[in-house]
């Protein structure tokens, strides 16, 4: 058993839910909290939602769970006023001066459809989870080995991309294992995804589970269900998830999800965190074994597969869509690297209600993008018109549009790298300074701060992970060996969902940050000289030899194998 498995044995994760209330009533610094409960508490408190990163002492990142993305306007409201009032860096870090394109009092949308806040006091939290509690949302089981946040299609129940809305499923697995203990304590963290969209654009390659539209003749009657994709994942060791056979109804899916993580319950590994993922467990077993022992723990009767009815892979929903409903619209706007302010947030709530009807929604999607919803056609002016629309377009150039990056190191242990600035710089420079093709309206732009893949670099056209650098450069900081170190990146390509779904191939190592710029630059304007009909650059990439796409790149001034960097 390995050293978290001990701590979650120890106490049940969900019983800190009730320490963090005496906690905040002491007012108690991590040092008094760790000296009461110990050094597992850390691990146990990411069940209540709050991470200590430990790069800032006494404050906690705070993830809150929307299942499949949606929120209405009120809780959108509380989610910014949270933001604003309580995510607000101290004086002794810099206070609003911390952040120089962000200031103070934001949040972050995940790629899980989760939003992240941070500088979160214990002493705080009692009165956020009770604002949370009056417009029904919830931390709980946000971080740690249980079930994850069920992601959805952002856009369920209005495009008419999708075989029926599978928004009532992705609230009824949420429900279930939310606060469930028997399931709560898992091997490792469990991600589930459910839609009804054609275009899977809730990521079912990429998920534990993944539950896509099908339709079957069961019994005589024409249904539409689910067909099942297990063990996906990304991290070390990525994987596409595996076909199941078998057609799950809508109505019996929480068995089906109970199942599958009463198997991983059951036969995950608990001893090495490294390999504990359930993606391991489907590729030590196999797929038809793994459905084996799922159909054995299983309470209803799982059928054979029927007909998929999945026929590609959305990446976004940025711009301005009609409704299945005459005379409606949603509109998706592009939230470069997922961040913005918290009084930015309420301001979209605001104009939600102002400008839509009174079914008007927020819809999370997991490019750290969101939408509004039910806009009717006269509003639409009136909307785009409206501060925070301007700032978060819905008409953005490709490399914004397609930018994401997760936490990094200003706020996460496990950062190497900046990431979050970066890639706002980064993609609206690369807006400004590339001339891509009028239809490829995205280039997807992935930086993660690590190895663990927050910002799924392996599936996008180009991939970032962190890495530091040894430079000749008087810049650089110097370690202890009085080697010269820079941030800098491993740089991947060709990396996509869908029918022709591939993860990216690393291409280079250790490139100094302020060579990437450059470098993409120079392998862009190839690009335009050699690009097909159509062709996307992901397609592109894969269909050049590596060592070409290297050659290209280093033409520029620095070499992006670790010469002289470019600024950044």
């Amino acid at each position: 058993m390995n050293t978290v498995e001990r701590w979650k044995q120890e106490k049940h994760p969900l019983d800190v839910i009730e320490d963090v209330y005496e906690y905040a009533e002491g007012g108690l610094s991590f040092e008094e909290i760790e000296d009461r409960a110990g050094d597992g508490e850390w691990e146990r408190l990411k069940w209540a939602g709050m991470y200590a990163h430990g790069r800032q002492d006494d404050y906690f990142m705070l993830r809150t769970k929307v299942p499949g993305g949606h929120l209405t306007p009120e809780q959108t409201e509380v989610i910014g006023e949270v933001a604003d009032e309580y995510a607000t860096a101290p004086e002794q870090y810099g206070g609003a001066e911390q952040n120089a394109i962000w200031g103070d009092a934001f949040l972050d949308i995940t790629t899980r459809q989760d939003i992240q806040m941070h500088w979160i006091e214990v002493e705080d939290m009692p009165d956020i989870w009770e604002r949370y509690d009056q417009v029904d949302l919830t931390t709980v089981q946000g971080c740690g080995d249980s079930a994850r946040n069920v992601l959805g299609c952002p856009a369920a129940g209005l495009d008419e991309h999708e075989c029926f809305d599978a928004q009532p499923v992705v609230d009824a697995v949420s429900e279930f294992f939310t606060e469930n203990r028997e399931y709560a304590n898992l091997p490792r963290k469990f991600k589930m995804t459910v839609t009804g969209c054609r275009e899977d654009c809730a990521q079912s390659q990429i998920n534990d589970v993944g539950l896509v539209p099908a339709r079957k003749t069961v019994d005589g009657e024409d249904i539409y269900g689910f067909h099942a994709r297990v063990g996906g994942g990304l991290s070390d060791g990525p994987r596409m998830a595996s076909n199941l056979d078998v057609f799950v109804r809508p109505e019996d899916t929480v068995e089906f999800c109970r199942a599958v993580a009463q198997t991983f319950k059951e036969l995950g590994d608990r001893h090495n965190r490294g390999v504990c993922r359930m993606r391991y467990l489907v590729q030590q077993m196999g797929p038809q074994k793994f459905e084996t022992a799922v159909r054995d723990r299983c309470d209803v009767d799982l059928v054979e597969r029927g007909r998929d009815l999945t026929r590609g892979y959305r990446g976004d929903h940025i711009g301005i869509h009609e409704q299945r409903e005459d005379g409606l619209y949603y509109v998706g706007f592009n939230v470069v690297a997922g961040r913005m302010g918290g009084d930015e947030f309420t301001e979209a709530a605001r104009a939600a209600r102002e400008h839509g009807t009174a079914d008007t929604s927020i819809r999370l999607a997991t490019d750290q993008n969101f939408l509004i919803t039910h806009v009717p056609e006269d509003d639409l002016p009136a909307l785009l018109n409206e501060p925070f629309a301007r700032t978060y377009e819905h008409d953005p150039g490709p490399f914004a549009r397609g930018a994401v990056g997760c936490t990094g190191s200003e706020f996460c242990n496990y950062g190497i790298i900046e990431t979050k600035k970066r890639v706002y710089r980064w993609a609206r420079a690369l807006d400004r300074g590339i001339d891509v093709p009028a239809d490829l309206d995205v280039v997807r732009m992935h930086m993660s701060g690590c190895s663990a893949s927050c910002a799924q670099p392996q599936i996008a056209d180009i991939g970032f992970r962190g890495e530091t650098v040894k430079i000749d450069d008087p810049e650089g900081t110097t370690n202890e060996e009085g080697d010269n170190i820079v941030e800098g990146m491993d740089l991947g390509l060709g990396g996509s969902l869908g029918p022709d779904n591939e993860f990216l191939d690393w291409v280079e190592h250790a490139v100094p940050a302020r060579a990437v710029v450059p470098a993409l630059q120079q392998l862009f304007d190839v690009f335009a000289e050699e690009r097909e009909a159509g062709e996307r650059f992901y397609e592109w990439t894969r269909r050049v030899n590596n060592d070409r796409l290297r050659t290209v790149m280093q033409r520029a001034d620095a070499n992006v194998s670790g010469g002289v960097p470019h600024g950044d």
